[in-house]
């Protein structure tokens, strides 16, 4: 696989499993996520021009109870994207964002489910950037060491992903 697929729908998870170095694997769909606690009723209120519902990442590791050697988390996403990113640097600030009007996040926002850093700037690594904010998410693994990411490292391969999922193919991104 490319990393890169037509947007289909019908093909998405709408729920998200959360496994590797955690007591209690789990998977996610949009009325667990809905049950937790930790809501974020607004979005807009973290990430100016986002709009929908999420739940803060540390609600999530609350019930998952990642054991105490985890370091990173890596997110993967349809169409064979993932990014490795620590786990403390987002903890506190990161949103898994699953719902917009009542219903789940629309493909095209990058739903059923995507990971949210409303400001990777203030993250304070160079590993938690603009392309940590995954869309499709599919999974969250819990590791102590780097996971598998595929992220752009250049500004030109950055620039080719964003053209590809601009003509209706999936990235992750």
């Amino acid at each position: 696989m490319t990393g890169t697929m037509p947007i289909q729908r019908n093909e998405m998870s709408e729920k998200i499993i959360i496994t590797g170095l955690v007591n209690k694997p789990k998977e996610f769909g949009y009325s667990d996520l809905a049950l937790l606690p930790d809501q974020i009723k607004d979005v807009s209120t973290l990430a100016a021009g986002r709009e929908g519902v999420g739940v803060k990442l540390s609600a999530i590791m609350a019930v998952v109870e990642p054991k105490k050697d985890v370091q990173y988390i890596t997110l993967e996403a349809e169409g064979d994207f993932a990014a490795s990113i620590p786990l403390d640097a987002v903890l506190d600030q990161a949103i898994v964002w699953y719902g917009l009007d009542g219903g789940p996040l629309p493909v095209e926002k990058g739903g059923p489910i995507r990971f949210l850093i409303p400001d990777p700037a203030a993250c304070g690594t160079d590993v938690v950037d603009q392309c940590a904010n995954v869309k499709w998410l599919k999974s969250i693994e819990m590791s102590a060491e780097r996971g598998r990411d595929i992220r752009p490292t250049t500004l030109r391969a950055h620039e080719e992903l964003h053209e590809k999922e601009k003509r209706g193919e999936q990235s992750g991104l």
